[in-house]
């Protein structure tokens, strides 16, 4: 029996039908049509899923979309303002850390649900979050290194 939901994503209110068992990156993907967010490993090991559920980051391929009722969620295409990009977008633009792109939107989604938690974390908290994200084009260095450069501006 298909389920409505109610929620925000990306400050627009969204009431839908839900199939039970519909994972939230087919709801987000394939009904809203919102495909920054990407399929990757379907089973929440790579992190190119991640969305911004409620300010905390969490992977969409595993989560069944019932459970975003009364939630507030951000994808990728929620984080920058228009044609203005988020800082961590421009940062890593920046040094070089978008190369194919398929990792970049749930780790810009991972590092802004982490900023917006804890902006003075320390560079240890900061590797633990890229380090939840299967990255094949940068060796890590380049997105560590525009991570921190946007922690910088962040902090003013």
């Amino acid at each position: 029996m298909n389920k409505t939901i109610t929620f925000t994503i990306n400050g627009q209110q969204q009431t839908l039908e839900v199939e039970p068992g519909t994972m939230l990156i087919d709801l987000i993907r394939d009904q809203l049509n919102l495909t920054g967010t990407k399929r990757g490993c379907d089973n929440a090991t790579c992190g190119s899923c991640v969305i911004i559920m409620d300010g905390k980051a969490v992977k969409s391929c595993s989560m069944p979309s019932e459970k975003a009722d009364q939630k507030n969620i951000f994808t990728i295409e929620g984080i920058s303002k228009g044609m203005h990009l988020h800082v961590i977008q421009q940062e890593l633009i920046q040094s070089g850390a978008i190369q194919c792109g398929f990792c970049t939107p749930g780790i810009v989604n991972e590092l802004v649900a982490l900023f917006d938690q804890k902006p003075n974390c320390s560079e240890t908290e900061i590797i633990t979050a890229i380090n939840k994200h299967l990255c094949r084009c940068t060796g890590y260095e380049p997105i560590l290194e525009g991570t921190l450069k946007a922690q910088k501006k962040l902090l003013g």
